[in-house]
């Protein structure tokens, strides 16, 4: 699964340390969904979705195959 996070992660100014504090996760959990190895619960999913004004479906873009 690819995501959009480090996009608008950079748009809007926000270092990994301060989005995985807004969401309550720790910084490494950012790395890794940002490198497509980590698959975040729905709960998350949401949550960061929400920092950005997004739909989990334009935040998180799912390939079909996989």
């Amino acid at each position: 699964m690819k995501t959009r996070i480090k996009e608008l992660r950079a748009r809007e100014g926000l270092t990994q340390e301060a989005l995985a504090k807004l969401i309550g996760v720790r910084r490494e959990t950012i790395v890794f969904l940002e490198q497509g190895k980590y698959n975040p619960s729905l709960k998350m999913a949401y949550h960061i979705a929400k920092v950005f004004g997004k739909t989990i479906e334009e935040l998180f873009l799912f390939d079909d195959d996989e």
